[in-house]
């Protein structure tokens, strides 16, 4: 009875063993098999991290070219502005100067109409070297010599004829339309916007009865027949011109940075117009020509239009050369010197007789 009672012991043992193995293994292979997915998973994020990281880095290279492209531009823009600054002051001191020049004259009547001329003289000369404004320099000058006209002394007349002769050669002058060329580039400038790239062109449909014409008769077999041979071969020789190479794609932003670029460009050469600076025009206008031809549409009907006026404006010469007012100013200064030292030795007798009345 003993041998029988203790017998079960181990069989209940090792059944109560076998569970807690079986848990141990299932749990095991979940582990596992879970490891395995969060490595893949991983595998997948770090591949994704990386392509991101590659596109960021790719887009912050062009975000830096397109920036250091921009701030070039704007550094040129306001050494030309703190140029144009710079010029201005000076017009103004010269003005401030000429007006107490003239506060600070005699009060006779020669004294005061040559100041006046000078001061016109001078406004006209400025006005030439500075803007190339010859329709202002041609008021002054006829203002000028309407001044002298009133004096009606002869003394002018040398004066008179310099004055004239600069007017002929300013109205002879060849003169460009620097408003009507600035309200061309504000049209482009406004026209940028709408203009179609050449990435986007699509073929002109044909319609199936276009080659067909109306009031015809209808042609005969053989002549359909070796008109679709035609049309067969013709389909099997291409003809394309390979000077130019395919436009490439441009990514939204890109196309917006283009834009972009182009009414800066333009507003560039308007601002080179205003000074007078034709290398910059001319420059300007080149690089936009080479935009609008490389990147845009030059089959539809407003980019061909933009890209005729741009080639027109490229030839235009605003840097002209303008006639100098030199000569005439030096007869104005030679005349106030001359009447400097006929009115300065009078005062001198004076006080010498005042010295020698003392005396005695």
């Amino acid at each position: 009875m003993s041998a029988l009672t203790h017998r079960p012991v181990p069989r209940l043992t090792a059944q109560l063993r076998r569970p807690p193995v079986l848990i141990a293994t299932i749990a095991l292979v979940l582990l596992g098999w879970q490891w395995v997915e969060t490595r893949a998973r991983l595998s997948g994020l770090q591949t994704e991290v990386a392509r991101r990281l590659a596109d960021g880095d790719s887009v912050a290279k062009e975000s830096r070219v397109l920036t250091r492209q921009n701030q070039e531009m704007v550094a040129a823009l306001q050494a030309k502005v703190s140029v144009l600054e710079a010029q201005l002051i000076e017009t103004q001191s010269q003005q401030m100067a000429l007006e107490t020049m003239y506060q600070e004259l005699s009060r006779s009547r020669d004294e005061r109409l040559l100041a006046e001329v000078e001061q016109t003289l001078t406004i006209a000369a400025q006005q030439l070297q500075l803007a190339g404004n010859v329709e202002a320099a041609l008021i002054a000058l006829q203002g000028a010599d309407a001044r002298l006209a009133r004096a009606s002394q002869p003394q002018w007349l040398a004066l008179r004829k310099l004055i004239t002769r600069d007017m002929e050669r300013l109205k002879a002058q060849p003169v460009a339309d620097i408003s009507g060329i600035a309200m061309k580039l504000e049209n482009l400038i406004a026209l940028v916007d709408s203009l179609p790239f050449a990435f986007e062109q699509r073929p002109r449909p044909r319609s199936p009865g276009s080659e067909k014409k109306s009031g015809v008769a209808e042609p005969a077999f053989w002549q359909e027949l070796v008109a679709d041979l035609w049309a067969e071969v013709r389909q099997l020789v291409r003809i394309e011109r390979v000077g130019r190479s395919d436009p490439g794609l441009l990514s939204p932003s890109q196309t917006f940075f283009l834009r972009e670029n182009l009414k800066l460009r333009l507003a560039n050469a308007r601002l080179s117009l205003l000074s007078r600076d034709a290398r910059s025009f001319r420059e300007d206008m080149r690089q936009s020509r080479e935009w609008l031809q490389q990147y845009f549409d030059t089959r539809a009907r407003p980019v061909e239009h933009a890209l005729g006026t741009v080639k027109a404006l490229g030839v235009v010469d605003i840097a002209q050369d303008l006639p100098s007012l030199n000569e005439t100013l030096n007869t104005v200064r030679n005349f106030k010197l001359r009447r400097e030292r006929e009115i300065s030795p009078a005062p001198r007798a004076a006080a010498t007789g005042a010295t020698t009345d003392g005396t005695h």
